[in-house]
Order: structure tokens, then C-alpha cells, then sequence
């Protein structure tokens, strides 16, 4: 069979090129370029000649073929611009779920089997599985990694069955230092490589400056929420405190995050743009005479404020539930879509790491309802939630 390995010049495509090769798979090496501008990216991250002189080192140690294709303006239409179009209606965008929907295992699939590729593997820490159903259709699963320090199932969230189906994750099985010990082992220049880190392809930013690109900067209000602010709001103390039991009256109101307004709380600084903030975001407020961090709570585009409570058990960071809309519910397994009035219980991860949560879901018209058992931290707008059964992640949907 013939496989081609998405070759990043890191550890982990490296030996999933070297495992490939050892079962007898006939592996070539494709290497991707999708990002040239550096506006706004920290100086020494994404060295991406760097990169591809690692990986053309690799692929020569493996006598693999070795490929390179610039798939930039693909991946600035379909991953950047959808970014900054996020971030300008107040929302923040997971770019790393949109690479490899859209670019990983799209536009770079697409040109692997125009080579004559069969399959499309990359270094990803997931695993495979497949199963024939009762009318002789082939399904495939997604499951967590085996290594749970680097599971990165979440990354894969949005990806079809048809795109599973052209899928390989050769390490998902290995733990992190056993896949650097074959490396080295088999002498891969890539060996002792650190893992990259920041945005998919463009590296670590300075995200304010980034966004300025195309984003306008201009001066807003930060407004400080006060504990008064839900003592005069009882009602949403439910998204603290929970239901004892949902009903359909309530469920929205469990889901639903604070409203605020200027009037809110306290004027105590200025800010350079709504756009550039994020919930939970405790860094870039330059806000002093205060005991405990400032983190933002809220932010509203449209009349241009930030909304900023003090310490990390603040009152505003904590919500019971969220939303998914419709058309942005994705169902890895098909055959398992919910149905309108059905509610399930699956296990929860709104953004990469995160452990996962216990929550319930229910199918309503409207859209999906997630309501969880315990009180979620930073629940943010345009990130995605994947809920999982057990090891298996079933299906993901954007944040409202």
C-alpha cells in the first residue's frame, strides 16, 4: 500500500514514516508549506525552513521520496481568514481543528493522491478503528491516544468518515518517550526536536498584533464585575449553583452565559479592541490594585467593552452548559446523530487538554443543549466541544 506521511520535520512524523517503512508500506514524504507572512509571530518559532531541512534529512535517512508542496493560499483562505472573521464578531476560533479539517486531511489529501497515494498518515497521538455494520457499511471510529499526557483526539474533532477513511495514525498506540527512543534509536535527525507549539503552521504570536493585520485597533471601556452584579441577578446563580432536575422551561437558562452592560460594574481601564480579547484571558490587561488576577469574563464587540472579574473562581468564568446550533453540530459517526427530543450522556472536552467532563446532551429544536455536571471554567464562544463515549470521540460542535 502505498502511504504518504505528511513529514513536518518533527519526532512524530518521523517515526510514524519509520513504522510505516518497517511494515513494508511503500511511504513517501510530503512536506507542507502554509504560512509566509510573520506579522505578529514571535521571533524563533515556525522556522519552517528549519522544518523542511529536517524533514528532507529524514526522508533521505528513511530512502523515502521526499515532496514539497505550498499549500498557503489554501490555508489562508480556508483557516486565517476564517480566524480573523471570528475573532471580529467577538468569538475564538480553534485554528488547529480547522488545519486539519480543511488542509491536513482536504487540500494536502487531495494532492497525496494525485501522487497515487492510498492513505494519508500523519503523526497525530489518536488511534483507528473500524467496524462493519449490520448493512455491510464500513464505519470508523476515532479513539483517544494511548499516551493520555498527548492524547490529541480533540484536533481531529471535525473530520468525515470519507476523510477517516483515507486515515492512518501510526503512533497512536505509543507513549510519547518510547516514540522519541525509536527515533533515536534509528538515528532520525529529528530525534531530539522539540514539538512545536502555537498555531497550527504559523507558530507562538503576539495575537493583538497579528490580529491588526486586517482587525482595527480602538480604545474601549473595561468594565470590572463585582460579586453585588449576581446577588441582584439570582436567576443566573443556576449557572453556578445547577438544577436539580432540566426541564424545557429551564434548560435554556441553564446554558445561557451572563449578560452584561456598562452598567454592569466599574469603569477601571482602557483597552485597544474588543476583537483581540478572549475569555479567560488573564494576560495583556496592564490593570493594577488588585489582589488576585483580573480575568475576562465577557466581552461585547459591538459596543466595544471588556468585562473582567477578579481571581480565578470568579463567578463570571464559571457556566452549567452551552449551546451548538444546528448547522454547526458535526457527527463523527453518522449513525449515531441524536434525534430531536432525545438526551444522551457522554463525556465532554471544550478545548485540547482539558480532562474530560461528565455532561448530558439534548436534542431539541433549536439545536443541541450540553448541560454538565459540574460548573465548566472559561467556556468560550467559537471554540469547539467533543463529546466522546468512553475513548471513542462521537461527535464535536462550535460553541455558541
Amino acid at each position: 500500500m502505498k502511504i504518504a506521511v505528511g513529514l513536518s520535520g518533527g519526532v512524530d512524523s518521523s517515526v510514524a514514516a519509520l513504522l510505516l517503512k518497517e511494515a513494508g508500506h511503500e511511504v513517501i514524504a510530503m512536506f507542507m508549506q502554509n504560512w509566509h507572512d510573520t506579522t505578529g509571530t514571535l521571533h524563533g518559532d515556525c522556522p519552517w525552513k528549519d522544518d523542511r531541512t529536517i524533514a528532507e534529512l529524514v526522508a533521505k535517512k528513511l530512502n523515502i521520496p521526499f515532496y514539497f508542496t505550498d499549500l498557503s493560499e489554501t490555508y489562508s483562505q480556508r483557516v486565517v481568514d476564517y480566524m480573523f472573521e471570528e475573532y471580529k464578531h467577538g468569538r475564538t476560533p480553534n485554528p488547529d481543528v480547522l488545519c486539519n479539517r480543511e488542509i491536513k486531511f482536504e487540500a494536502f489529501l487531495k494532492q497525496a493522491l494525485d501522487l497515487g497515494a492510498d492513505l494519508v498518515a500523519t503523526g497525530h497521538y489518536c488511534r483507528k478503528e473500524t467496524f462493519i455494520d449490520e448493512n455491510g457499511k464500513e464505519i470508523y471510529r476515532i479513539l483517544a491516544g494511548a499516551d493520555p499526557n498527548k492524547d490529541q483526539s480533540y484536533f481531529l474533532c471535525q473530520l468525515s468518515q470519507e476523510q477517516l477513511s483515507r486515515a492512518m495514525f501510526p503512533i497512536g498506540e505509543l507513549l510519547k518517550p518510547q516514540v522519541r527512543e525509536i527515533a533515536a534509536r534509528a538515528g532520525l535527525p529529528s530525534a531530539d526536536k522539540k514539538d512545536s507549539q502555537g498555531i497550527c503552521f504559523v507558530g507562538k504570536i503576539d495575537l493583538p498584533v497579528f490580529l491588526q493585520q486586517k482587525l482595527e485597533s480602538k480604545e474601549g471601556d473595561v468594565i470590572e464585575i463585582f460579586d453585588r452584579f449576581y446577588d441582584e441577578n439570582p436567576l443566573k446563580e443556576f449557572n453556578v449553583k445547577g438544577y436539580e432536575t432540566v426541564t424545557q422551561e429551564n434548560l435554556s437558562e441553564i446554558v445561557s452565559p451572563y449578560t452584561y452592560t456598562s452598567r454592569s460594574g466599574k469603569r477601571i481601564g482602557k483597552h485597544q479592541g474588543a476583537q483581540f480579547y478572549t475569555i479567560g484571558q488573564r494576560k495583556g490587561l496592564n490593570i493594577g490594585g488588585h489582589i488576585e488576577p483580573l480575568f475576562i469574563i465577557a466581552t461585547d464587540v459591538e459596543n466595544n467593552l471588556i468585562f473582567v472579574g477578579e481571581g480565578q473562581n470568579h463567578k463570571g468564568l464559571h457556566r452549567k452548559g452551552l449551546f451548538i446550533e444546528h448547522s454547526d453540530i458535526h457527527m463523527i459517526r453518522p449513525d449515531l446523530a441524536m434525534k430531536e427530543g432525545e438526551q444522551r450522556d457522554y463525556l465532554l472536552r471544550i478545548r485540547y487538554r482539558q480532562p474530560l467532563q461528565k455532561a448530558r446532551l439534548y436534542m431539541k429544536s433549536e439545536g443541541l443543549f450540553i448541560v454538565f455536571d459540574e460548573p465548566q471554567r472559561g467556556i468560550t464562544p467559537g471554540q469547539f466541544a467533543a463529546w466522546y463515549d468512553g475513548e471513542e470521540m462521537i461527535g464535536s460542535g462550535v460553541i455558541k
